[in-house]
Formats: C-alpha cells, sequence, structure tokens
C-alpha cells in the first residue's frame, strides 16, 4: 500500500500556513479583484476599494481551512468571499449614512492617470446603466476577464445565465450608443 500522496498545491500551503504560497495567491488575483471592486461605484466616502480588496483578502485568509478545493476554485471563491464584503460594507454604510464630501488630492499631475481615471469613470457609467446582473456579469468577463465558469460561482447562477445575462447586458449598451 502506498502512502498518501501529499497535496502540493498552492492553495494547500497557503492553508497550511505558507507564506509564500500566500504571496504566490496574491501575485496571482490581487490586481483582478482590485480592478473588479474598482468597477462598483461606492457612494459613501468612508468606503475604499483598496481597502476592500484588504478586508477580502484578510476574510480569505481567516477562512481557507473552509475551502477545500483545488488552485482551479481559488479565484472564484476569492471573488465570492469579496462580493460579499462588499455587499455587507455597502449595506452598513447606508445605515450610516455618512455621505459627506471626500477629500481630495490637491493635483494629479499625471496625463496617463487622468486617462485612466476617465476611462474608468466611463466604464462605471455604462455598468451602472445596466440592471444589476447585467452589469456584474460584464464587469467580471469584459473588464476582469475572468471566464464564464468563475463569474457563475462568484455570482451563484448557472453558465447560461452568465452568457444571457452577458448578451443582453452588451445589447443593451450598443443600443444606448456605447461601443462595446
Amino acid at each position: 500500500m502506498r502512502p498518501a500522496k501529499a497535496d502540493t498545491s498552492t492553495v494547500a500551503r497557503a492553508r497550511e500556513g505558507d507564506p509564500d504560497a500566500w504571496r504566490e495567491l496574491y501575485d496571482a488575483h490581487a490586481g483582478r479583484l482590485l480592478l473588479w471592486l474598482r468597477k462598483t461605484p461606492l457612494s459613501d466616502p468612508s468606503l475604499d476599494h483598496e481597502d476592500l480588496a484588504m478586508e477580502s483578502w484578510t476574510l480569505a485568509a481567516s477562512r481557507i481551512a473552509d475551502f477545500d478545493e483545488d488552485d482551479d476554485a481559488f479565484p472564484a471563491w476569492l471573488f465570492t468571499v469579496a462580493r460579499n464584503h462588499l455587499m455587507n460594507a455597502v449595506r452598513k454604510a447606508a445605515r450610516r449614512a455618512t455621505y459627506a464630501t471626500a477629500d481630495l488630492p490637491e493635483q494629479i499631475d499625471l496625463i496617463d492617470h487622468t486617462l485612466r481615471i476617465e476611462h474608468d469613470e466611463l466604464v462605471r457609467e455604462a455598468i451602472a446603466q445596466l440592471p444589476a446582473r447585467e452589469g456584474e456579469v460584464i464587469a467580471c468577463i469584459d473588464v476582469v476577464d475572468l471566464d464564464v465558469a468563475t463569474t457563475a460561482a462568484i455570482l451563484g447562477i448557472s453558465r447560461a445565465n452568465v452568457r444571457m445575462a452577458r448578451s443582453r447586458g452588451l445589447a443593451r449598451l450598443r443600443k444606448a450608443g456605447w461601443r462595446v
């Protein structure tokens, strides 16, 4: 009888507390997670996309023992954790109703940064015109570049519903004059 083969996946190593494994997971998914979170408009200045991303990673780290899937399923699980955390934070902020003006930096001197901000605002504006489900699907697939299966797992819907929501959302955007 052979001894059981040790699980050497990145997630398994992270579950064991390996900091290098956590670094690998973070390097692989942090950028897309933050980009995805930034596509959600936040009406409360007390909320910050970067803080929400870091808090999502902290939640994921505290719950990794409950995650018994492989490396391929990790992004869907992480984005689901982040989505739930985002929804909770938005509900909590709505109850607090802290809608004061946020402090803005005095000067932004990079043209590229300004163009990126304008582009991000246009994307947010376009997505905001869609029904919530269609906007979430388009943000996942077309903005963050997640696949249909991961998007379905994040949103808790079938792959067919993801494809249908994306198709309807893109059609609505085209009809409204957006070039997609």
